[in-house]
């Protein structure tokens, strides 16, 4: 038996991992980042689970996970879906879904939020491949998760694969942290990452891909021997910067990273299509009868800098080519790349990817990545870490 917060060595993709009452806490930003962005959005987005993963290598055939979770509403209000991803050897085993643990309710124009309180939920993986094996608990990425402990049959130790295989940290936006992927595994991110043997950190927040310079701050300080950043729809979305902002703050975190990961392969993520922001400015609005997203910015901004997807694309085409001529490890991939303009119908509200999609995208990066090996200098690398 293994007892959190005991097992932190198994613990994979959660740089801002810590104790609390409960047991022990996934985050995926530093507890010193909380006092930077004052806002329950962008704290909520940075403890689901997106990304962690339990890593451990063992004989046993027979494991069960007792965790605490908070589900948190869905688009449409309803708690959102929540499973954990079984994944042996690299293969993806089982997918089990939640049903316990706390609820969030969304605020309404009568009540504030509230949640309702639940309990701890175990999980059982019965009847395990026998020998010794390679094995990765992926963590619902749409619930916050508390881990109680971990019981086994047979000793349990830290993967050996994790300290070989190069660590690749992605951040970007709800197109990152893929909430309407079928299950952890099937974020794009996470699809790459399995395709090309990548220990993954995937830093992204619905909502909340801001160039945040404490987020900078943290890549920084991260081990990587790969870097992307998907950058520009939140941004276009919120109409939080203007041209003015937006370049001088794209180049700030650039060099924030840069500080200490001066030759490490850097890839930037332009945005993928989305009709409603292509050519009119944001912000977006939801329209309460379909569920889509419509664009409210004023195009007669555009002149005085309100931003557009397209234009976004453009400008930061042009800064990362720039930057490569004192840059070189830094590489431009158009987002148009991963889904295509002509996939658009698989936005299900006009914005956001579906699950199918996402597996699409992946395999997308991951071919990406193989095609340019050269430049990013990381299928053959071997981490001496």
């Amino acid at each position: 038996m293994s007892a959190f917060p005991g097992a932190r060595s198994l613990v994979e993709g959660a740089p801002g991992l810590r104790g609390t009452e409960r047991g022990l806490r996934p985050a995926r930003l530093p507890e010193w980042t909380r006092q930077q962005v004052l806002d329950p959005f962008f704290e909520l987005e940075t403890e689901l689970s997106a990304g962690a993963r339990l890593a451990l290598r063992t004989e046993a055939v027979h494991l069960e996970l007792t965790l605490h979770a908070v589900r948190v509403p869905g688009p449409g209000g309803e708690p959102a879906p929540a499973a954990v991803d079984l994944v042996v050897d690299g293969h993806l085993l089982r997918r089990v879904a939640l049903s316990g643990g706390d609820l969030m309710l969304p605020a309404t124009a009568e009540s504030d939020a509230a949640l309702v309180a639940g309990g701890p939920e175990t999980i059982r993986f019965p009847d395990l491949p026998p020998g010794e094996k390679e094995i990765r608990i992926w963590l619902p990425h749409t619930a916050v998760c508390d881990l109680v402990s971990l019981r086994s049959d047979r000793p349990v130790g830290p993967s050996r694969q994790s300290a070989s295989s190069p660590r690749w940290v992605h951040h970007g936006s709800s197109i990152s942290h893929c909430v309407e992927a079928a299950g952890p595994t099937g974020m794009w991110p996470a699809v790459a990452a399995t395709a090309r043997g990548l220990h993954l950190t995937n830093l992204g927040f619905s909502g909340n891909a801001m160039l945040d310079p404490c987020v900078a701050r943290t890549i920084r300080d991260l081990p990587a021997d790969l870097i992307s950043l998907e950058i520009g729809i939140n941004i276009v979305g919120a109409a939080a910067m203007r041209l003015r902002t937006f370049r001088p703050a794209v180049h700030g975190f650039l060099d924030t990273i840069r500080e200490k990961h001066p030759e490490v392969p850097m890839v930037i993520v332009s945005p993928v299509p989305c009709p409603v922001l292509e050519d009119r400015p944001g912000p977006l609005a939801v329209d309460p009868a379909t569920g889509r997203v419509r664009a409210v910015g004023d195009p007669r901004d555009i002149p005085l800098g309100a931003l557009t997807l397209s234009a976004a694309r453009d400008h930061l085409a042009r800064l990362v080519q720039e930057r490569q001529r004192s840059d070189p490890a830094l590489v431009h991939l158009d987002g148009r790349t991963l889904l295509k303009p002509d996939e658009t119908s698989d936005l299900h509200d006009g914005l956001h990817p579906n699950a199918t999609a996402y597996l699409r995208m992946g395999a997308r990066f991951a071919e990406f990545i193989a095609s340019h090996c050269e430049e990013l200098r990381i299928l053959h690398r071997t981490n001496t870490r």
